[in-house]
């Protein structure tokens, strides 16, 4: 049985959709599960420049891994999720589940990513697509991002163009202090269409409200740019309250563990962006500030692998105040799934199979099995 407790949190987060989903699922329970790591590479084509990027970033890293969990029910349901914890923590957090209900989990943070297997159980198990698990009415189509680490100009340019011919419109790229920002924002504008838009996010390395109000201003003279994400510590509130009205471009930044009141007492920022990989937090505060907000929200979190990617989507598409959501695994050598993620004049068609709708390529799975 469902705990009344965890039903009433469900409805007063603004989760209504989900608790009714739950409260009228089959009686399920986990059986058994699988975890299957893969060590997945950059790309041939962005590898020499990510790794020389993340060597000026003091990062030693050739690649992403990641550990794919199947939760598998008596009933024959089968749900698929993530998780980048080590091996020996989610298997210890995994036997605990099994003969379990999964939806005594719905909102339990300590499960990170496998959290996502247990919405796409309660997706198969509900007959539902797992945007309508949260919405009742979701869009059919959301925008998703192409994105980019701080690469040369002409890679950067390569990129862009090969983001626009695969149907993106929005890119986001890393402005860094050892590449010429403005350079890149020439070779991307000279590539693009005219309706391909670019945020360049800093990472806070432009430091000072001075300095991002000059690369702002610069930035802005290229009509593709349309923001610019992290100019500043988010820490620095009284470098924000400088930047206030000063900006040529609207300012993005995370809001996870931070107090908003301030932020939107005083309208320091333009767009909020959620990337907290706490899955039943960020639900929670997803449709609080969709209820309560007026600023666009940009969601990323878990954002190297294909389940988390398509999670996302149908997260974008309960909430429309989710203008944006953001994976990395275009600069990857695979995703790992069956199903390709096809984007269309900018958008990514959510389907209307029960759970996510997708499922793991167990043949890359193979290739990239981490012994």
């Amino acid at each position: 049985m469902l705990r009344r407790d965890l039903l009433a949190r469900l409805v007063s987060a603004g989760l209504a959709p989900l608790a009714s989903a739950a409260a009228a699922a089959p009686k399920l329970r986990i059986s058994r599960y699988e975890i299957r790591s893969v060590r997945i590479p950059f790309s041939e084509r962005v590898r020499e420049a990510w790794l020389s990027s993340w060597k000026n970033q003091k990062r030693d890293q050739t690649d992403f891994v990641v550990h794919f969990v199947k939760l598998h029910t008596d009933e024959g349901v089968t749900g698929i999720g993530e998780t980048k914890m080590p091996p020996a923590q989610a298997k210890a957090i995994l036997d605990k589940l099994v003969g379990a209900s999964p939806w005594d989990y719905l909102l339990d943070d300590s499960l990170r990513g496998i959290l996502i297997a247990v919405y796409d159980l309660l997706g198969k198990a509900s007959n539902k697509p797992v945007a309508r698990l949260f919405a009742d009415k979701p869009l059919a189509r959301i925008t998703p991002v192409w994105w980019s680490q701080c690469f040369p100009s002409e890679t950067m340019a390569s990129e862009a163009k090969l983001g626009a011919s695969l149907g993106y419109r929005i890119h986001k790229v890393k402005a860094r202090p050892w590449i010429d920002a403005v350079k890149q924002a020439e070779a991307i504008c000279a590539v693009v269409p005219k309706d391909y838009k670019v945020w360049a996010d800093a990472n806070s390395t432009w430091e000072t409200p001075e300095r991002a109000v000059e690369m702002t201003r610069q930035l802005a003279r290229f009509k593709n740019y349309f923001a610019v994400e992290s100019p500043i510590a988010r820490t620095n509130l009284d470098g924000y309250r400088a930047l206030k009205g000063k900006m040529a471009l609207p300012i993005a930044e995370h809001i996870d563990n931070m107090d908003l009141e301030p932020w939107t007492r005083e309208g320091l920022i333009d767009a909020w962006i959620v990337a907290g990989q706490r899955l039943g937090k960020t639900l929670e505060r997803l449709a609080a500030l969709s209820r309560q907000s007026r600023k666009p929200i940009w969601i990323e979190h878990s954002i190297d692998n294909g389940i988390s990617q398509v999670f996302q989507a149908h997260q974008a598409a309960a909430w429309p105040a989710l203008e944006y959501c953001i994976s990395v695994t275009n600069v990857l050598e695979d995703d790992c799934m069956k199903e390709p993620f096809t984007v269309r004049n900018g958008k990514y068609a959510i389907g209307s199979k029960p759970g996510l709708g997708v499922s793991l390529d167990e043949a890359a799975l193979d290739k990239y099995r981490l012994s």
